[in-house]
């Protein structure tokens, strides 16, 4: 512990009623001090040859002192006692993002991209992006002509990472063999406006032309801005995001990304993490215990009674 780090405030007390009993160390140093003159005739009388004795105020004194260390060390466990509180630092909270992953599934996401497939690509870069972001919420819709939400908003990242093998391209039904990304941000933003708490956020990543787009981005948009939700596009395989696409995400707040190569996939949702970054909010300040400053003194005083022991202290004889 580095007692210079100790801050010196008023303290609380949780248990306040127990103060009460300071009342017994109060009496205990009244008593202390008032004794010379409450018991006059314990006073020892020297029998001294033609000489005035003197009043021995001094030794008087010290000796009183030295008597007041056990009453105050009674006192200091009766504080003790009554749970010492001080506020704690302040503290931020991480506010929480709701974050929808739409991936595409339609066959030509079984195109090589890199070591494998432009899904597993995808896929692995969503799981470093779980990293990136832990403490938000993570939902997970695949979609072609249809959409399925396979794992509804939550902060078990384990279950994004475990859904890989369920949906790939290859197994699919033939209700996936196409791509609607209209149909699917409709879904995913259904599903993100029923989360009243933190910031909404859909990452899209797919590799083709969607075919309900055209016509349609305003009004997509301007429903997406509605439930205050940011769209974020990754086009894998080397094409050019839709112009539709990229009006939805500039126009919600987000923006869309071309990856040319696995390894630019990571380097993108790195970029989209910069550009949504997390808020954090002050929460209600906390009490701590603060046991600190009375353990010092309580040290203080046993070091000073333990000296005192070797001499100074009242002897009735």
């Amino acid at each position: 512990m580095n007692y210079k780090e100790i801050p010196l405030v008023w303290p609380q007390f949780a248990y306040a009623p127990v103060l009460f009993a300071l009342v017994a160390p109060a009496l205990l140093l009244g008593w202390v001090w008032a004794q010379r003159w409450l018991l006059p005739a314990r006073r020892v009388v020297l029998p001294l040859d033609r000489a005035r004795a003197r009043g021995g105020w001094w030794a008087w004194a010290l000796i009183a002192l030295a008597e007041s260390v056990p009453p105050l060390l009674l006192a200091v466990a009766v504080c003790v006692t009554a749970g010492p509180q001080r506020n704690g630092p302040p503290q931020q909270k991480r506010s929480l993002t709701n974050i929808q992953f739409a991936v595409d599934v339609s066959g030509s996401m079984t195109a090589q991209f890199g070591e494998g497939t432009r899904y597993d690509a995808s896929m692995k870069a969503i799981d470093a992006f779980l990293d990136f972001r832990k403490g938000d919420a993570f939902g997970l819709t695949f979609f072609g002509d249809a959409f399925v939400h396979w794992v509804p908003l939550t902060t078990d990242v384990s279950a994004i990472r475990c859904s890989t093998p369920f949906m790939r391209p290859e197994i699919v039904p033939p209700a996936f063999g196409g791509t609607a990304i209209a149909k699917a941000l409709n879904g995913c933003r259904s599903e993100l406006r029923r989360r009243d708490e933190g910031d909404k956020m859909i990452v899209l990543i797919t590799d083709g032309f969607s075919y309900d787009l055209p016509g349609n981005d305003g009004d997509i948009a301007r429903e997406l801005n509605a439930d205050k939700v940011s769209v974020f596009c990754i086009i894998v395989g080397g094409f050019e995001p839709q112009g539709e696409i990229i009006n939805i995400c500039r126009l919600t707040g987000g923006e869309a990304f071309r990856a040319d190569d696995p390894d630019a996939l990571p380097a993108v949702f790195k970029k989209i993490d910069e550009m949504k970054q997390a808020q954090l909010t002050p929460t209600m300040v906390e009490a701590v215990d603060y046991y600190e400053p009375f353990a010092l003194a309580a040290l203080a005083l046993l070091a000073l009674g333990a000296l005192c022991l070797f001499g100074l202290r009242y002897t009735p004889w």
